[in-house]
């Protein structure tokens, strides 16, 4: 059960005021055998009238004080009116006590000095039965007892929940994410219990994916440092045979020279999707969403890498359907499939082929791209969209790749709404599928277009 902290404090105040009053009645109760206040002031008016009498009685008889028949009467009259007196002369002698035991300093009493023709007879002293005092007392113990248990209350569910609170802080503050967070029954509490642990959730999530970001970072940077050395390295050395005339036959030269190219274009790739790998990852790519047909992408990535698929003896087959339109980024989206066409023509082996197929169903437009080479191993199929890694055999760095074109694939496909799947052929070879929202169905692409519109 959750109560509200302005609930929590009129329930203390209830207790604090109730307390106290209970105490009283039940005092009252047990003085007066009742528990009405009407009934004890009456009382008290009736005690008073006793007290007149018994002063009046002492004081009438002043020469028999010292009498036994006077003050065996003065007892038969005490008990009546459950009272005591002591009476004593002028000096402050005790001449007669009708209770020897009554001494107690709590009891109630009532002095009088008895005084005749001016001169001082001497004193009485009444020990009244009954008082208020008592039921006082007892109100007052109530009231302490009330603070000491709102105390202890306030205590368990407002301050220890805010002093464990305040510690989990701290102890966040060191890093310890494994902290115990308290709960409460004040409604305003559990909310603050529950926004700081949401607080920490989002923390350490932030954390874990900073951590992340920075090991990427400094994986990144190594592989780059290594990929820009090696072609550096080639490159710096052709360039230092062709200064020094170590290439002296216009063949050799040649060769040189187209080796050269080869490494600086080789190096262009690199820095090129290192460059789009950067953008897509650490920054917000604004898509310029236009309705298009895929399957014209799919040619145009084709007819781009056919020159290359022409110097393996590559086949590349095609099966489309008409009515392939999807919207989105028309740059990206060409992006993408140039790096999937590359990545099946860098790993198809001189003489095999490769087929495309793309057609559409009710809400995607889904294609495939199949190459004869090796395939993808075990570990390749679980890691293939990681950026910059690459297998032993099939994505080693001696083909050229950067590590970086399927992984900047499947983020560009993600970013359209769809998806991008690696698998291997039943008959051999590696196979690239995925799928893209219909033009009109893509969520993403819908509210790029409303925010382009609202611009």
């Amino acid at each position: 059960m959750k109560l509200r902290i302005r609930t929590f404090t009129i329930l203390c105040l209830f207790f604090l005021l109730t307390v106290p009053w209970i105490f009283f009645l039940t005092a009252n109760f047990v003085e007066t055998q009742t528990l009405s206040i009407s009934k004890s002031h009456r009382l008290n008016e009736e005690l008073q009238r006793q007290i007149t009498e018994t002063i009046h009685m002492i004081e009438a008889n002043s020469d028999q004080w010292e009498d036994p028949d006077w003050q065996h009467r003065l007892i038969t009259h005490l008990q009546k009116t459950e009272m005591d007196v002591v009476i004593q002369s002028a000096s402050n002698s005790e001449i007669y006590r009708s209770n020897p035991e009554r001494r107690s300093a709590l009891s109630s009493t009532e002095q009088f000095s008895i005084i005749e023709d001016g001169q001082l007879l001497g004193r009485v002293s009444v020990y009244l039965p009954r008082s208020t005092s008592v039921q006082m007392m007892m109100a007052l113990i109530g009231l302490l007892l009330a603070f000491v248990v709102i105390g202890m209350t306030m205590r368990r569910f407002l301050l220890k929940p805010l002093e464990k609170m305040s510690k989990a802080a701290r102890q966040l503050a060191e890093g310890d994410w494994d902290v115990l967070l308290p709960t409460s029954s004040i409604t305003e509490i559990a909310e603050v219990r529950d926004g700081f642990e949401v607080m920490v959730k989002g923390l350490e999530l932030s954390y874990r994916k900073q951590t992340e970001l920075e090991e990427e970072r400094r994986f990144v940077i190594a592989a780059v440092a290594h990929d820009l050395r090696t072609p550096l390295f080639a490159l710096r050395g052709y360039l230092d045979g062709l200064e020094q005339g170590i290439a002296q036959s216009p063949e050799k030269i040649a060769k040189y020279i187209a080796v050269c190219k080869e490494k600086s274009a080789q190096l262009d790739r690199l820095v090129e999707d290192l460059f789009t790998f950067t953008k897509m990852d650490y920054f917000e790519t604004q898509l310029n969403n236009k309705t298009m047909d895929f399957a014209h992408i799919l040619q145009e990535s084709i007819d781009s890498l056919t020159p290359q698929a022409r110097e393996k003896h590559i086949s590349l087959s095609t099966d489309f359907t008409h009515n392939c339109f999807i919207s989105g980024d028309k740059h990206l989206l060409e992006r993408a499939m140039n790096n999937i066409l590359e990545n099946a023509v860098r790993h198809t082996p001189s003489g095999g082929e490769i087929d495309v197929h793309c057609h559409r169903d009710d809400q995607y437009v889904r294609f495939t791209i199949r190459d004869s080479g090796a395939g993808f191993s075990m570990e390749e199929l679980t890691r293939v969209f990681e950026p910059l890694y690459r297998g032993e055999a099939s994505r080693s760095r001696s083909t050229g790749g950067s590590g970086l074109g399927l992984t900047i694939s499947h983020r560009i496909m993600k970013q359209h709404g769809g998806e991008l799947e690696a698998s291997n052929h039943p008959q051999g070879g590696a196979v690239l599928a995925g799928w893209l929202p219909v033009a009109g169905s893509n969520p993403k692409v819908k509210e790029a277009n409303s925010e382009i519109s609202d611009n």
